[in-house]
């Protein structure tokens, strides 16, 4: 632990972040795992997972999270699963 303020109060403002951050990756990873099973279960609202899970993406991406390219492959993969 630190002993100079301004690095405590650093440790403070890392330990929010991650916690954002991690939220965050966590949101997306769920949105794209719901819009995957809905995709193997043939389900109605597809389209709709889909969008939100593409959002999802988009915010992480934007945040700097993930990289773009990375966010592109992962959207466009998922295009490619509900086109099948």
């Amino acid at each position: 632990m630190p002993n100079i303020e301004s690095a405590i109060k650093r440790v403070r403002t890392n330990e929010k972040a991650n916690e954002a951050n991690s939220a965050k990756l966590s949101k997306m990873r769920t949105a794209m795992k719901k819009f995957e099973q809905a995709v193997e279960a043939n389900a109605d609202n597809a389209q709709e997972l889909l969008v939100a899970a593409t959002r999802e993406i988009d915010v992480v991406s934007a945040k700097g999270l993930i990289h773009q390219n990375k966010a592109n492959r992962e959207k466009s993969r998922l295009a490619k699963k509900l086109a099948k």
